[in-house]
């Protein structure tokens, strides 16, 4: 099922924290919860084989 492309960006535009996995907001430097610097973009697809 088809998703609104205003729905993808609100979903998908985060960045994931490496040490804790914590969603956090797109333009954020330092994760939320650890205050680890190093973050990943959230992946856009599923990752289901």
């Amino acid at each position: 099922m088809a998703r609104f492309k205003e729905a993808d960006e609100r979903l998908l535009n985060k960045m994931v924290c490496m040490s804790c996995s914590v969603t956090n907001a797109a333009k954020a430097t330092r994760c939320r919860k650890c205050g680890y610097s190093k973050l990943r973009p959230k992946a856009k697809e599923s990752r289901k084989s």
